[in-house]
């Protein structure tokens, strides 16, 4: 075992992270002064808040694959684990691997494509409301429409008639879960939360309860998708089911959400890289109101570059959390049992020892010239630079869904329109649940090219 100590500030570095952290009112801030002032290995030393803190390629591979066994997801003080409960993101060992099993296959990239023209119709039906020439919110319209392309192809439900009643409760969870006091004071009182749980459950134990008649009266599951695989598994019963159920409508809808906004804000700010993203998306898909198929999708090369660079400058999930299950060494570094384990995305993604122009937004590092940077073309080490679905064997289960979802509507969106960013030198990285732009991303919508049937009318 290591001898040395986990790295910690002085008096004056920690004052001037102390002050970054109320001037900024983000953990984010503090982690940047502390990672340029103390280096890529750190231990915050605030009251109840005593993380370990990791950043770069080899400590990723540590935590995420070599030394994974000796780390765990589930921390019992957390928001999140109250929440959650039982789901998948929050458990660990065999009772995971068993319960990830059972939920991938609708989740792979060969299913997912089949859902292309889905996630087409649905970003048709919410842009169909937009005026030309009138202000929208992005992160809001985004979100509407993340929580639609979710509901739909992974539950089997048009969300239409409940979304009104259910928005707010969402809202209220993403808070609950989202860095705040609790970090300080985990037993702080949190009133205000339990109804929104309660909307919540309800509609989620219905959901279940109505699709266990279908199946009990002989409706063919030839093509299942998730609700259904959960509730065919003699394993789930409806507290389980409805934990499963819970942790992919917050952790998939939030993650879709703030990386559909970042885009358009990186877009916005970049007109050079958005002319091209519409000259691509012009000459591939021309006017054709029809969905494309993969392999046309495939031809947007440069649109998937945007969407790779964007999260690597704002990935959704922009830190890792564990809990070291013993004793271990990370770095040259002690780390006790018990201690809580954070390796950080967004710093990682960021360092300038690992990415040239490391702030700035350049998505041709992802073509074939920059291919091998972050990519994991230069040995397992440094692959894991570039990790905004995690790494490993418990790498997010949702990523093929989440990169094909956004491909689709990005490309039928900017087919359609123009965005013009309003807000540009307000938006600042929030750190939620997930890694929001503040206070959202306006925007003044251009039409292109109207799709047929424009006029027809249709809410969610």
């Amino acid at each position: 075992m290591g001898s040395n100590a986990l790295p910690v500030a002085d008096a004056p570095v920690g004052l001037e992270v102390l002050k970054g952290l109320w001037r900024e009112r983000s953990l984010l801030a503090a982690l940047a002064c502390m990672h340029r002032r103390v280096g890529p290995v750190f231990q915050i030393t605030l009251p109840a808040f005593r993380p370990a803190v990791f950043v770069g390629p080899a400590a990723n591979r540590q935590i995420l694959v070599t030394e994974r066994h000796r780390l765990l997801w589930r921390n019992e003080t957390d928001p999140v684990v109250k929440l959650l409960r039982e789901g998948v993101l929050v458990i660990d060992g065999a009772y995971h691997d068993a319960i990830r099993t059972l939920m991938e296959p609708p989740l792979r990239r060969r299913h997912v494509l089949g859902h292309i023209p889905t996630f087409w119709r649905l970003t048709d039906r919410l842009s169909r409301q937009w005026r030309d020439g009138e202000v929208y919110d992005m992160l809001v319209e985004m979100r509407r429409l993340a929580l639609f392309l979710l509901f739909e192809p992974l539950f089997g439900v048009d969300l239409t008639a409940d979304l009104p009643r259910l928005w707010e409760p969402i809202l209220k969870l993403l808070k609950y879960i989202s860095p705040g006091l609790w970090l300080l004071w985990p037993g702080v009182p949190r009133p205000g939360y339990g109804r929104a749980r309660q909307v919540m459950d309800a509609y989620l134990y219905d959901l279940i309860r109505r699709r266990r008649q279908e199946l009990a009266a002989g409706r063919p599951p030839d093509d299942a998708d998730l609700l259904d695989r959960l509730i065919l598994a003699a394993t789930m019963d409806d507290d389980l089911i409805r934990d499963q159920l819970l942790t992919m409508l917050i952790a998939g809808h939030d993650t879709s959400t703030a990386l559909l906004a970042w885009t358009f804000y990186l877009l916005g700010t970049h007109p050079e890289a958005r002319a091209r993203v519409h000259a691509e998306v012009d000459a591939v898909l021309g006017d054709s109101d029809d969905p494309p198929s993969a392999e046309v999708l495939a031809r947007l090369p440069f649109l998937d570059q945007v969407i790779k660079e964007t999260l690597r400058l704002y990935p959704p999930i922009h830190v890792g959390n564990r809990r070291a299950a013993e004793d271990l060494e990370l770095q040259g570094y002690h780390v006790p049992a018990g201690t809580r384990v954070m390796y950080s995305i967004y710093l990682t993604h960021r360092d300038p020892a690992e990415w040239p122009e490391a702030e700035a937004f350049c998505p041709e590092r992802f073509g074939s010239v920059g291919r091998k940077v972050g990519t994991g073309e230069e040995g397992a080490e440094a692959g894991l630079r570039y990790v905004p679905f995690g790494g490993g064997p418990r790498n997010c289960i949702g990523a093929a869904f989440a990169q094909i979802e956004a491909r689709v509507v990005l490309a039928r969106l900017f087919q359609r329109f123009d965005f013009e960013l309003l807000n540009a030198d307000r938006i600042r990285p929030y750190m939620g649940a997930t890694l929001e732009p503040r206070p959202g991303v306006f925007v003044r919508v251009h039409r292109r090219k109207p799709a047929h049937g424009e006029m027809a009318t249709g809410s969610f």
